[in-house]
């Protein structure tokens, strides 16, 4: 029988090494996946997914046990990626930027209007992640990381609002853009499919 979460944590707590991995072990892969997006380079990805275990281990004490350990860990891990970037000084400050302005990075998207979901079946299609990650690449970066976080790995808005240190509003105007903006790059999709069967 699988021990649980709160379990691990308390025997991590008490010095239990072995439980401290089964703790971490499932959020491995999607933490260092969260990273590497932030950083773009394998190598400082996997240093600072391997300092975020570090520091994980050394304020474990500082967890919260009301609130989420996930949201908790990918904090840790997107402020330990920034800090990795800020000293490496290979991105412009402007880069760090999470506010209102992530979405000038693209002339297209400073003119999306349409705050509507995406429809249910794109959604459904998304739930693949090589064909999401594809329809992300073409999304300005701020835009891709709010979509990654929620709809790849499963946070919530509020949780995500926690993870990038934002108001809840900012989050949530944030993600409302960034799916038309999605939506955006699969109608586009659909009209150049359209127009090559057309001349087949």
């Amino acid at each position: 029988m699988e021990r649980n979460e709160t379990t691990l944590i308390k025997e991590s707590l008490a010095g239990d090494g072995k439980a401290f991995e089964e703790l971490l072990s499932p959020y491995l892969q999607p933490m260092y996946s969260f990273v590497l997006s932030l950083t773009h380079d394998v190598l400082m990805a996997e240093d600072v997914t391997q300092e975020t275990c570090i520091k994980i281990w050394k304020h474990l004490t500082r967890f919260d046990s009301e609130k989420s350990f996930k949201t908790w860990i990918f904090a840790i891990a997107k402020n330990t990626a920034f800090d990795a970037l800020k000293k490496k000084r290979d991105l412009p400050f402007s880069a760090f930027s999470q506010g209102e302005d992530d979405e000038v990075e693209e002339p297209w998207s400073e003119r999306i209007a349409d705050e509507s979901p995406l429809p249910d079946e794109l959604l459904a299609r998304a739930d693949a992640a090589q064909f999401l990650e594809r329809k992300l690449r073409m999304l300005p970066e701020g835009f891709r990381r709010i979509l990654s976080l929620r709809y790849r790995d499963d946070f919530s808005l509020s949780e995500i609002a926690e993870i990038l240190g934002e108001p809840y509003n900012t989050v949530k105007s944030r993600h409302g853009r960034a799916l038309s903006g999605l939506r955006r790059v699969f109608e586009k999709d659909a009209l150049s499919a359209s127009d090559f069967s057309g001349k087949s």
